[in-house]
Formats: structure tokens, sequence, C-alpha cells
């Protein structure tokens, strides 16, 4: 059957179609993004603007039309943390599900660690063991860590690259003091999920699953072989922590023109690479590895199984 899954981000609202059988590995066929940063539009009491609610619902309805003209048999339609913690959140969801004429799933933040750990797992295998994850979202960090298909521990902190950078970088580019200020605040926030985190196993495999992630290590990792010929990439700590004044000195409209960053991403990169960095340091973590599938693959994998043979 032909799958979409429609993921609802604080960054974007991104359409992936993909055909899809009982016991076979999903096929991705369509990819269509709309770019809103939605945490742009977040009011001082917490609520999303009307504008910004505005284009959510045109974004849908694009999405929407896509599924209809791509022959989607079913629209998987899932919601993360900017509508999950809008004050508004309940209308927000309202209008999309109007737009959509079915109900939306609001993955809660383990919930959504968890879909991104079983689609990292797919695509690693069993023979990767343990494995520690960091996805970054517009809104979130997840981070989750275990040696099966469901992680032994799955964390969410709102540490996501565009509430990070509304927050702490609202300059461009940034100032040394509001990056010293997002770091800080980072570590404070990500200490005590490293000291619950320590209680895992050391990890076979560190992963990273994210676009902001895939962006950094085009930056400033470097390919590996993988399996089947397939390059991997990977993400040095001591390579990002370097790259990270020289990226802040740059404005965002300029940052385009380096490798790996895309249009959607120049304003809120600094952030995610602060983030990602200080994550890694908490984790006492060198490099990490980047996997292709996360969130919308993990949600596709888990429907595919409720399916009858």
């Amino acid at each position: 059957m032909r799958l979409g899954v429609l993921d609802i981000g604080s960054n974007t609202v991104h359409l992936l179609v993909a055909n899809a059988r009982a016991g076979g590995r999903p096929t991705a066929t369509t990819s269509h993004r709309s770019v809103l940063r939605l945490m742009r539009y977040l009011e001082p009491d917490g609520s999303i603007s009307a504008e910004g609610v505005r284009g959510l619902v045109d974004a849908v309805t694009q999405a929407c039309e896509r599924a209809r003209a791509e022959g989607v048999d079913e629209l998987l339609a899932t919601a993360t943390s900017a509508v999950r913690e809008a004050t508004n959140g309940e209308e927000v969801i309202a209008r999309i599900e109007e737009v959509l004429g079915q109900p939306l799933q609001v993955l809660g933040g383990e919930t959504e660690a968890r879909y991104t750990f079983l689609a990292v797992r797919r695509w690693f295998g069993w023979s990767a063991g343990q494995i520690l994850l960091f996805d970054i979202g517009g809104g979130s960090l997840e981070i989750a860590g275990g040696a099966d298909e469901l992680p032994d521990l799955a964390e969410s902190v709102p540490l996501g690259a565009g509430r990070s950078t509304v927050r702490f970088l609202p300059h461009d580019p940034p100032s040394e003091d509001e990056i010293d200020a997002l770091r800080r605040h980072a570590a404070s926030v990500l200490a005590p999920v490293a000291e619950r985190f320590s209680a895992l196993p050391r990890p076979d495999h560190v992963i990273g699953s994210s676009k902001a992630i895939r962006s950094l290590a085009k930056l400033a990792g470097y390919p590996v072989p993988g399996w089947s010929g397939i390059d991997r990439m990977v993400l040095p700590r001591k390579e990002l922590k370097d790259w990270i004044p020289r990226l802040a000195r740059i404005p965002a409209d300029a940052r385009e023109a380096l490798p790996g960053i895309t249009a959607d991403r120049t304003f809120q990169i600094v952030a995610a690479a602060i983030v990602i960095e200080r994550a890694m340091k908490a984790m006492d973590v060198d490099e990490l590895e980047v996997s292709p599938w996360a969130l919308r693959e993990g949600v596709l994998l888990r429907y595919i199984e409720s399916l009858q043979y």
C-alpha cells in the first residue's frame, strides 16, 4: 500500500510518501516540505499567533493536496513539540484536524524518542549493539539508549534548535555572550539527563538522526565506508566545537554557502551545533554517526507492524 507520514514539527511540515507492505522495507517515493519555523510565532503567553496558525493550516492543506495527488491510501499525521506545548494547542489541533479530516496523533517527547530509536535500530541492525541516540528538532532534543528495538531509557528536553535560537540567540549574528549563555543553559539542562543515562552500558554506537545533525556532519564531519558500499557520515565533537565560533560569525543569509547548510536551517544551525556539542560533552561522546532514518520512518515502521500478514 501507499502510505504517507505527515510530520508537523517545530521547523517544518514534512510529508513523506512511501510504498509499504507487511514484513517489507518501506521505500520512499516522495518528500514534500514547507518551512514554518513555528518558534517565531510564539506569543509571550506560549500560544501560537494567528499568523502562525494560518501558516500551519496552509502548510497542512498543501501537504494533504500532495498526498491525494500521490494516491496515498493511508495518511499518518503526527505533531511534535511546537503544537504539543502551545497554550492554544487544543485550538490549533482542532484546526489541523478540520483540514485533515481525521484525528491528529500528538506525540509526547518520550514517544517521539521511541519512534526515532526504532527507525535507527532498524537501519543499523541488531549488530549495532548498544545504541545512544541524539535527535534535535526545532522545539526539543530527544535522547534514547538501549540494545533492543525500544530504548531502555528515552527522554526529551526543551533544547530544540528553534526554541534555543529564539530564547538565547536573538541577534544575527549572535554575540559571544549569547552563545555562552546558551552553552551554560544547555549544560545545566543536560547534566541530570547524563547522570540518568550513565546507568546504561557504554554505547557501541552513538547516532544522530535529525536534519540539523546531517547538515552539521556535512560541514564538520567526514564520510566512512558503510554497509553495501554506502558511505555514512561521522560528526566528531572536536571539529563541531571548532566550527561553532566560525559559524556564529557568519550572518544567517550567508550560511547557505557553507557545505550542508540548507536555506531552512540557516537561522538555527548555530543553536543546533551548540546544543549537540554540549550533549556530546555531557554524555562523554567523541563522535556520532548519522542515520538517514528518523521519526517519520519510525512512524511508518510501527504502522507496518500493525498490518495483518
